[in-house]
């Protein structure tokens, strides 16, 4: 853990404030932030649960959260994208999907992000109101049609956990999907900033039933749990961000 904290601090201190402050203001994706964490192991290390990954691999909350603390310190964009891979993860973790947990294990493991695609444009956090619909087919699978809005990191996202409503039954439901897929439309980025903050779509977007996560109360509890803990996050980033200020 002290490893992983000192070398953080040094790849920020070795990028120099001058440079950081130049990628803010240019709005240049971290793309080498990325890369030192995919190197190291970082957010396979810290975000995925005992054996899901190498022996010192664990979710641990207080080691979390000094790594929040120095994100934070250093810029906050830094802070966003290790957030929103924790979000997106959130409902992998609490599914009882093994095949998706060993696979996110694994990307995890290739230096990849998540996202969290919960909010939508025109009901915000109003999760009742979701519009994402997931209709069965015959076939025993489903196809994906809405709008997700304001969703980290689902440019470059491995895995995007998707929160919508099951046609018909209106049952809540949660899955993932692959932002490299021709049915999922990267829209536009909805920030002026190194983050790219998403707006997506879904249309007849195929979702095999291995790619559901859960449904009904499971589902709507997943959500707020995983809002829950990540967004306890925040107050360790403006804690670094004070810090530095």
């Amino acid at each position: 853990s002290r490893e992983i904290m000192k070398n953080t601090v040094a790849f920020f201190e070795g990028k120099g404030l001058k440079k950081l402050k130049a990628d803010d203001h240019e709005r240049v994706w971290y793309s080498d932030f990325l890369k030192f964490q995919k190197d190291n192991r970082i957010f396979a290390t810290l975000m995925a649960p005992a054996g899901y990954g190498d022996a010192d691999t664990r979710f641990d909350s207080f080691r979390n959260y000094h790594f929040s603390e120095i994100l934070g310190f250093y810029g906050l964009a830094y802070w966003y994208t290790w957030q929103v891979t924790m979000l997106g993860l959130g409902p992998i973790w609490m599914s009882g999907n093994e095949a998706v947990k060993k696979k996110a294990a694994e990307l995890l493991q290739q230096g990849g992000i998540f996202a969290f695609g919960l909010s939508e444009k025109e009901h915000g956090a109003d999760l009742i109101g979701s519009e994402m619909t997931l209709t069965p087919q015959d076939s025993g699978a489903y196809t994906a049609a809405g709008r997700k809005y304001y969703i980290g990191n689902a440019n470059k996202a491995a895995l995007v956990s998707v929160f919508g409503k099951l046609k018909g039954a209106k049952d809540f439901v949660f899955f993932v999907a692959d932002p490299s897929h021709p049915k999922y439309d990267l829209i536009q980025n909805v920030c002026n900033s190194q983050n790219y903050v998403a707006e997506f779509a879904l249309k007849d977007y195929p979702v095999a039933a291995e790619d559901i996560l859960s449904q009904g109360r499971a589902a709507w509890d997943a959500s707020l749990a995983t809002v829950a803990y990540c967004k306890y996050n925040l107050g360790w980033a403006s804690i670094g961000m004070s810090t530095h200020a």
